[in-house]
């Protein structure tokens, strides 16, 4: 399944065939990124669950949205700092590399993105992500209304909470897994 070796540390790799569907989106990830990450090799033991994860990534990070490919790149960043997602800091930092054309700006989100020179819109968005990360208990309305005063809509809050929430999520199953990047990556944009 992997153009690797095995992405985690479960054995649970279905010895049924992956279906068409999934071959070419396979397929798709090796033309446009020159390899299947790992994340979906891991995930294709199951090919409904697979689809959901696709499914799922797909809409937070690729559909439209009022924040840019970038700010979520960046959310998923912050909150895989938070969570320390060596998967998700390393795939999603080489993202933030690429995507912004500024190696320097990817190393600070995956170090620390208070010391980064971002703006007042992407600060405050950081701040609530990793926030609703840490403290979800804490976030109240004062939270929502900061997000409003830099330019966020609300349903740019809920796209932010949605893809902090997605990478939660998913930095807990690379973690329980041991599931690792792509060497691929560590080059990415550099």
């Amino acid at each position: 399944m992997s153009d690797t070796k095995r992405p985690i540390a479960l054995d649970i790799a279905d010895e049924t065939p992956l279906g068409d569907a999934t071959l070419a989106y396979f397929d798709k990830c090796r033309e446009k990124l020159g390899m299947v990450p790992n994340v979906l090799s891991a995930y294709a033991f199951n090919e409904a669950k697979l689809s959901a994860f696709t499914q799922m990534y797909n809409d937070l990070m690729l559909a439209d949205s009022g924040l840019s490919k970038l700010e979520r790149e960046m959310i998923a960043v912050a909150v895989s700092a938070v969570n320390r997602c060596y998967y998700c800091l390393t795939a999603h930092g080489a993202a933030v590399r690429q995507i912004s054309g500024d190696p320097e700006l990817g190393e600070l989100m995956v170090m620390n993105y208070r010391v980064a020179d971002l703006s007042d819109r992407h600060r405050a968005m950081l701040d609530f992500s990793v926030k609703l990360t840490e403290a979800p208990q804490e976030i109240v309305e004062a939270d929502r209304q900061g997000l409003r005063d830099a330019g966020f809509t609300d349903r740019d809050i809920w796209d932010i909470a949605s893809v902090a929430a997605f990478f939660n999520m998913s930095n807990r199953v690379a973690a329980a897994t041991d599931m690792r990047p792509n060497p691929e990556y560590h080059a990415m944009a550099r």
